[in-house]
């Protein structure tokens, strides 16, 4: 569990203009992001970048280097110019385990994702990206730094203050919630007021390495094994959807290679790991057609294999049973951060990877009920779940002024660039 250093909930009041900065697990997303206030829709003018698939096992000056040429690409572009004697604020978001000391620091703990870039590990993320950005010469620097949870959970709060929680469960596993400083023991230190709220990335997908309370399929061994970190993220390769899709291509590989299903068809596609994408699991559980003629059609076009009825209805099942498994885990991280806070309603915002899939959401909430043990004869759930807004946009943008905004108040509190 790590601070972040923001420093409590949006009063919703936040307005101006701010560069952010997504470095996502296969993309670069760049904004301009205008704010106005609780009551008006943030302008979000955004590019994306495809990156390279050999930078994600490259070397560190290759990542900052692409980043920064990139932001310059985008300042260019939109001909962005600071005020005289000012520069343009931007909002990093960084979604990989890091340890922050300061809003505007963060040393990464450890890749995750697939990445395994070499000189980025044990350092500064902020710094070496500020160092690229200095050596272009643009008038940008980094305001602060966050992940992409906590930037969901605040750009959800910004307009949604019944926002109690920040989850993230596509590419990922992980939440973020308030907690009062005089709580968190990491901050031994530092004299903060007791009751002042930061949030806090749980960095809960890293729950059981050391593989003693969870069970684990074979299948979940050959992915971990399989992974570029082994033995690390060991809730997460249970329970985030990027997982699931291969979890289901592994068990449908194995029972082809005991020749249990689809008897003498080619595999060449079925055998490409990470050949389905997020999409694929929920697309099948939510064929509703005559038949399951789109589950037909997706298994056809994506791995190439021709399945009758039998086979149809056993994809099905298999899916299901992946994606309860996932959905009733993360289930357990959030209610873990309710009964910690002895939170009884809210919002829980969520990517849309879960929040937008109706089956998915019922299913949540049904676990999350039994956890913290509703009445049965509710009339409606307490505590519920919600699409969070743009966290790597708005949430970035967001947290950039409240972070400005107390600077400018003298209040200099976990800011390491003075």
């Amino acid at each position: 569990m790590n601070p972040t250093w923001v420093l409590g909930w949006p009063s919703g009041r936040e307005t101006g203009d701010y560069l952010t900065l997504d470095l996502g697990g296969t993309k670069l997303r760049i904004c301009w992001v205008t704010l106005s206030d609780r009551n008006n829709e943030p302008i979000v003018d955004q590019e994306i970048y495809q990156i390279p698939e050999h930078y994600k096992a490259g070397e560190a000056e290759q990542l900052w280097s692409f980043l920064a040429d990139s932001i310059a690409d985008f300042v260019e572009d939109r001909e962005l110019e600071p005020d005289e004697g000012t520069v343009l604020p931007l909002g990093f978001t960084f979604s990989y385990p890091a340890v922050q000391e300061y809003i505007d620091h963060g040393v990464l703990h450890t890749w995750t994702k697939g990445w395994d870039i070499k000189g980025v590990e044990g350092h500064d993320v902020a710094g070496q990206l500020r160092q690229a950005i200095r050596r272009k010469g643009l008038p940008i620097d980094i305001v602060a730094l966050m992940n992409d949870t906590t930037g969901a959970m605040i750009a959800s709060a910004y307009h949604d203050p019944e926002t109690i929680i920040g989850a993230i469960t596509g590419p990922g596993c992980n939440a973020c919630y308030m907690e009062n400083c005089g709580s968190i023991s990491k901050l031994g230190g530092h004299n903060l007021p007791a009751n002042l709220p930061m949030a806090i990335n749980c960095e809960y997908g890293a729950f059981d390495n050391e593989h003693i309370v969870l069970p684990r399929t074979k299948y979940d061994v050959a992915i971990d094994e399989e992974s570029p970190r082994p033995g690390e993220q060991a809730f997460e390769k249970m329970s985030a959807a990027m997982y699931c899709s291969e979890i289901f291509r592994q068990i449908i590989l194995d029972l082809w290679t005991r020749k249990l299903v689809f008897k003498g068809q080619n595999a060449t596609r079925l055998k490409v790991p990470y050949v389905l994408d997020i999409d694929f699991m929920f697309d099948l559980e939510e064929d509703f057609s005559d038949k399951l003629s789109k589950t037909k059609a997706l298994l056809r076009s994506v791995l190439q294999l021709d399945a009758h009825d039998a086979e149809l209805l056993f994809c099905r099942h298999i899916v299901e049973m992946i994606n309860t498994r996932s959905t009733r885990l993360s289930t357990c991280g959030v209610s873990a951060i309710c009964r910690k806070k002895d939170i009884k309603s809210g919002h829980v915002a969520a990517d849309a990877v879960m929040a937008s899939r109706p089956r998915l959401k019922a299913r949540w909430a049904q676990a999350l009920g039994e956890v913290l043990d509703w009445p049965l004869d509710r009339e409606q759930d307490p505590i519920i779940m919600t699409v969070a807004r743009d966290g790597s946009g708005v949430g970035a943008a967001v947290i950039s002024a409240m972070t400005l905004q107390r600077i400018a108040d003298g209040d200099l509190t976990g800011v390491k660039q003075k």
